[in-house]
């Protein structure tokens, strides 16, 4: 049966290392969510106190409404129902497809066994693979045979540490959306720990952000990439450019590449100094325009172009163009804004990040 997970004002680290400040979670039965963060922020921490490797320094962990961590208890690990899954798979090389799945179902009875091994080899598509070695399989493969063999004794909750990490861009997020599927079909509570935020929308309902042991906001990747809460969210997620603007009415500000109209994501008062994130989706390519700026530089990125445009003002932006707008280098090309989250930042208290 899948778990409800609840943290609460979790700290932690390790010997007189605090990595983790009062970080508060929790995820439904059958959700799955997201640690996103660069590397040494904390996020592999927080699995292992989930996990009961590591110990709360305050705050808890609950498990279907039982305490399994706090500054006083620890849960052993072999007793909270969870499965993990980590970067180098961890497979065992001597051992078949099927006897890798098999191992941690020793407590059952070997009919029960050979059925859930049968439905997990069917679930994560390599039913022809049974007989084969780890070694006879590519890294998509073997990924999907730990994903079994972590799965096959139904966890309540499962924990992936940077799965995907050894793999190519696009490998990466095919196996993520896979992985999410057949969570979903298993119905499994689940966490992963990446620094790609490709993996992370292709997978998680909820994603966390955490920078220097703290969670800076959480929602859904949609959330994160149009209403960042902080300068470090909006730079980490996705790409952008910082424009200085004056704020001139409600859901207004005056720029230098003109007044920009949009929901305002944050509580300003008319007058005050900003600055705005321009993503390249709020730069479009309109050859009908008369605003033009001049291409200083692009990136094929197969079905678009990403440009970047300097405007007469000296402002660069960035723009996505359907890949059959070839323009080339120091070529001027027409541009509109379209911008629908417009959000700022307050230029007198600047983030340090």
């Amino acid at each position: 049966m899948t778990s409800r997970l609840v943290i609460e004002g979790l700290t932690s680290g390790y010997d007189d290392l605090q990595v983790l400040k009062q970080i508060d979670f929790a995820l439904e039965p059958g959700e799955i969510g997201c640690m996103l963060g660069p590397s040494g922020c904390g996020k592999t921490t927080v699995l292992r106190v989930i996990a009961g490797f590591e110990n709360a320094w305050q705050g808890r962990v609950l498990i279907d409404d039982v305490e399994v961590s706090s500054s006083n208890y620890c849960l052993s690990p072999e007793k909270r129902n969870i499965g993990m899954v980590f970067q180098d798979f961890a497979l065992f090389p001597h051992l078949r497809v099927d006897e890798n799945i098999r191992f941690g179902l020793k407590g059952m009875d070997s009919g029960r066994q050979h059925t859930r091994v049968s439905e997990m080899l069917a679930i994560v598509g390599l039913p022809a693979y049974a007989q084969a070695y780890p070694h006879q399989l590519s890294g998509g493969q073997q990924q999907r045979v730990a994903l079994a063999r972590a799965l096959a004794p139904r966890p309540g909750i499962l924990l992936l540490d940077e799965p995907f990490s050894n793999m190519d861009t696009e490998l990466r997020e095919q196996l993520a959306r896979e992985v999410r599927n057949i969570l979903q079909q298993e119905s499994t509570t689940a966490i992963l720990v990446t620094h790609d935020q490709h993996e992370a929308f292709a997978m998680a309902d909820q994603i966390c952000v955490i920078h220097e042991g703290q969670i800076l906001q959480q929602g859904s990747g949609y959330d994160l990439y149009h209403r960042p809460a902080s300068r470090f969210v909006a730079d980490f997620i996705g790409q952008g450019v910082i424009v200085p603007a004056r704020v001139i009415d409600t859901n207004m500000v005056k720029t230098d590449l003109g007044i920009i109209q949009g929901q305002m994501m944050t509580d300003v008062e008319i007058g005050d100094q900003v600055d705005v994130l321009i993503r390249p989706d709020d730069v479009v390519h309109d050859d009908e325009s008369a605003d033009t700026a001049l291409v200083v530089e692009k990136a094929f990125r197969g079905a678009d172009f990403l440009y970047f445009l300097r405007m007469d003002s000296g402002i660069e932006v960035m723009c996505l163009a359907p890949s059959h707008h070839n323009h080339k280098i120091n070529e001027r090309i027409g541009i509109r804004l379209d911008v629908d989250h417009l959000v700022t930042f307050s230029r007198t208290h600047l983030e340090a990040s």
